[in-house]
């Protein structure tokens, strides 16, 4: 019976309708990111491990996709060292036991547990490897620590006890080969010995070893990677932008998948705060081009979190602190307590936080409420002069159709944000997450070696804006990717005929086809209607002979007999 096919939670597959949606989405951001000066870069679907791990938080590092060091890793590890372990333990016990010296059960069992024994085996083991299974220096290490652990086993075994027995039984050579119950009782001591062994590999150490890469979580520290290996390339400030998947192993709900795309911009190599001007306005000119008008962008500045936490006596728990905040839409005010609480944060400190629970207000009084609870804090006050001046120029610039607003619970919880941090929420009456974020991060390339370089950067989360414009239908029809009209097959004279006229619109940029069989001409138009083809072009040899085309209009039905000239006129 034929499996039934399937694909991996949390993943996708798109039809050409939706990939038209989606491309239709691409292409407005693409156009709003090269309009506002950004250059377009790609990197790798993965990095090594160490380039993305403990890079967003304990919650994050959990969520990043590990890749094994080759598909058959774990099989082919443990043909190795059952084919290793096997012939090697099998042969020195042969070997041993053969010897003439070897009177008594006491004297095998003082043999096998002997440091010489154990290093000999590990030694065999190294002499045996080869190009195909290639055993590393940690297994060794392992099959060693496994004979040094299983000394008790190896002396009370009463595997040892029968084969003794057995070497009293045996007159003249030992033919191994041809004794079954000797060589089952080999095999017996082996196989017990090799099962203890998988048990005692520490899984720490197996997961570096099996694991060096892993899929990118996001799109901003492989940036942070790129600028840091190719500085003495790059002109900075470097404006870049970014589109391409990331990978997350989130638990799959609405608008939250575990393969989607990012789109990104970002400036590296300057502290200016016009750059978060322009970004809040590259929000808006997107949102708006995409029809999306009344969209939310939310900012704060992690300088702020990290002055409240100070003036609250928690600066130790900063992480802890913003990570509980951020969750307030989520879990309520109750539930960000309680988190607290469990993250040693004591009751005092969540008393002065309790303001930001009801932080209402204009974004004027919103800073100056911050700017009195912050009046002893110096970082929180260089956050808080910070927002008043993004603010202040986006109010007199303006926005075209995006609201901004002062969240103070907004932290994003990762812990490379040092100053603005920004998040967009769909429009009032659409129940999604957020469909874009970001912020500012001054630190991420000291990480990787380049010092003093400062970044911001935004992401749009395409899937969740695509999820958006389908629930409130602000797809334009012309976004299917669909022919304009299709030919219909009358024989191959006439698609010949009807090919010449398809080359000529196609130079022209007009999306055409001929229906590729001869068949029924009731079925051709029924294929043009199932897939949204507006036009049929009727090309027979009356057609032919006056060199005209018959075009009909597939959604009222008229019909009428029209000039090349003419056809591509409809057309475009």
């Amino acid at each position: 019976m034929a499996q039934k096919p399937s694909i991996p939670k949390g993943t996708r597959d798109f039809s050409p309708a939706e990939v038209a949606k989606r491309n239709y989405i691409f292409s407005t951001i693409k156009t709003n990111f090269e309009k506002f000066g950004f250059q377009p870069i790609e990197t790798p679907s993965f990095e090594n491990s160490e380039t993305l791990m403990g890079k967003y938080g304990e919650e994050g590092d959990r969520l990043i996709f590990k890749i094994l060091n080759s598909g058959d890793y774990f099989s082919t590890f443990n043909r190795a060292l059952a084919v290793y372990f096997k012939v090697v333990f099998s042969r020195v016990i042969k070997e041993i036991y053969k010897d003439s010296d070897l009177n008594s059960v006491e004297r095998f069992k003082e043999i096998l547990t002997s440091k010489d024994f154990i290093d000999f085996i590990v030694e065999e083991v190294n002499k045996t490897k080869n190009e195909e299974y290639k055993i590393q220096d940690f297994y060794n290490d392992s099959l060693k620590k496994l004979l040094e652990d299983q000394i008790d086993f190896l002396k009370n075994s009463n595997l040892l006890n029968q084969l003794f027995e057995e070497k009293s039984n045996v007159v003249g050579e030992y033919d191994f080969d041809n004794n079954k119950k000797l060589q089952s009782l080999i095999d017996n001591l082996v196989e017990n010995t090799l099962g203890k062994w998988l048990k005692n590999v520490d899984s720490k150490d197996l997961t570096k070893q099996i694991s060096e890469k892993a899929l990118r979580y996001d799109l901003t520290v492989p940036f942070a990677r790129y600028v840091v290996q190719h500085q003495n390339e790059i002109e900075f400030p470097f404006k870049r932008y970014q589109i391409q998947p990331v990978w997350r192993a989130d638990r799959p709900q609405k608008g939250r998948f575990r393969e989607f795309y990012q789109c990104d911009a970002d400036v590296v190599g300057s502290n200016s705060l016009w750059q978060e001007v322009e970004l809040v306005q590259l929000y808006d000119s997107v949102f708006s081009q995409l029809g999306l008008g009344g969209v939310t962008i939310k900012i704060n500045n992690r300088k702020i979190l990290s002055g409240i936490a100070e003036v609250i006596g928690a600066s130790d728990k900063l992480i802890d602190f913003t990570v509980a905040l951020d969750k307030l839409d989520k879990i309520g005010e109750d539930g960000v307590k309680k988190e607290m609480l469990e993250k040693g944060i004591s009751e005092t400190a969540i008393e002065k936080v309790q303001p930001l629970f009801n932080f209402t207000g204009t974004i004027n009084e919103k800073i100056e409420k911050l700017a009195n609870l912050l009046a002893n804090s110096e970082e929180g006050m260089k956050g808080v002069n910070e927002l008043q001046f993004i603010c202040d120029n986006v109010t007199t610039l303006g926005l075209q159709t995006a609201f901004l607003d002062l969240d103070v619970t907004l932290a994003r919880g990762l812990n490379y944000y040092t100053g603005a941090i920004f998040e967009v929420a769909a429009p009032k009456g659409v129940a999604m997450g957020s469909i874009g974020g970001g912020g500012r991060y001054d630190d991420l390339t000291g990480i990787f070696g380049l010092k003093n370089m400062s970044g911001v950067g935004i992401s749009f989360g395409l899937d969740r804006i695509a999820l958006v414009m389908e629930e409130v239908g602000l797809f334009p029809e012309a976004v299917l990717a669909t022919s304009k009209a299709l030919f219909l097959n009358f024989g191959d004279k006439e698609a010949l005929y009807a090919m010449k006229a398809i080359g000529k619109l196609r130079q022209k940029g007009i999306k055409v086809e001929l229906y590729p069989d001869k068949s029924k001409i009731d079925k051709q138009f029924k294929h043009a209607d199932r897939r949204g083809i507006p036009f049929a072009v009727i090309v027979g040899e009356s057609e032919m002979e006056r060199e005209e085309f018959g075009l009909k209009n597939l959604a009222t039905g008229e019909q009428q007999k029209v000039d090349f000239a003419t056809l591509v006129t409809l057309l475009q």
